[in-house]
């Protein structure tokens, strides 16, 4: 099972009707967002992170159901949903969050889990690697991986950093510990202060680094080689929701080849999890909000 670990909310999508704009409330997140499609694309897939018992709450339990994700370890705080406002701008999403008190931020140390065998991968990333106390816990999670496999997305967000130097050293942290990151040229810069995706590398860290670049395809980068994988041609609606379901295809493709292990990080085994990823992301931009693929509807 791949347990993906981080936050749960609820997208506010803009609607334009005769009274002018108003908000759809849809289950979002990028962590959550991951859990979905690795879910649809037929892993065995866990979620973990604070949910709520309220009404957006019941909104993201019912979601996880639907796509065959397994909620059975989440605290269930009586703290309200976080709230993110989308605003579209040529498709391109950008958030305003409300996530004082909520339940996901409020996850403690405390509330982590024992976890159990089958769980043979864990995947972090998003604001839940920001917002304090979540943060921390998700750090010492992390930490307990015990040989698991580990995939980080940062899915850097400036503006929602209020303490740079506590992120960056928390985020190198668990960058030591991961096996595989999945960045942006931005998220690249960010971190390491240039553009070459090695520099994530060394005595600790990723032995595997995946770039992805929108409609110019996604890079693996191994110590001493790369592997490219062209996008597939699509229609953009908007991407909200690409990249989570691009994290959710490598990791389901590794799946399915029983690959979810460091030493099988290997350019024959990576290629049709990249394709798989880069299809799968293709239909999710084609789609409003972060609607990613079941297993059947890829060819």
């Amino acid at each position: 099972m791949i347990l993906c670990c981080g936050e749960a909310l609820i997208d506010m999508l803009p609607r334009e009707s005769g009274e002018g704009t108003q908000f759809l409330p849809v289950a979002g997140g990028s962590v959550f967002n991951t859990a979905i499609a690795a879910g649809r694309l037929g892993a065995a897939t866990g979620y973990f992170g604070g949910l709520s018992t309220d009404l957006f709450g019941s909104i993201l339990e019912t979601t996880l159901s639907g796509s065959g994700v397994d909620f059975s370890l989440c605290p269930r705080p009586d703290a309200p949903t976080t709230l993110a406002f989308v605003t579209l701008t040529n498709g391109h999403a950008e958030y305003a969050f409300y996530d004082e008190n909520t339940a996901g931020r409020s996850l403690t140390e405390g509330a982590l889990p024992a976890l159990p065998d089958r769980i043979q991968a864990l995947f972090f990333g998003g604001i839940s690697l920001v917002s304090e106390p979540a943060a921390d816990a998700y750090a010492a999670l992390c930490a307990r991986a015990e040989g698991r496999l580990v995939m980080i997305d940062p899915n850097i967000r400036p503006s929602f950093i209020t303490d740079e130097a506590r992120y960056r050293a928390r985020l190198t942290e668990m960058l030591a510990l991961s096996d595989v990151v999945k960045v942006s040229d931005e998220d690249l810069e960010w971190i390491t202060g240039g553009t070459d995706p090695r520099a994530l590398m060394g005595a600790q860290g990723p032995s595997l680094v995946l770039m992805t670049r929108g409609a110019s395809g996604a890079t693996a980068y191994f110590s001493d080689s790369e592997l490219h994988v062209p996008a597939v041609p699509a229609k953009v609606v908007d991407t909200v929701g690409a990249g989570d379901t691009f994290n959710a295809g490598v990791l389901a493709g590794l799946a399915s080849a029983s690959a979810l292990q460091r030493d099988a990080l290997i350019a024959d085994v990576l290629e049709p999890a990249l394709a798989l990823a880069v299809k799968a992301a293709a239909i999710t931009v084609a789609r409003a909000g972060a609607d990613a693929p079941l297993a059947r509807e890829i060819s």
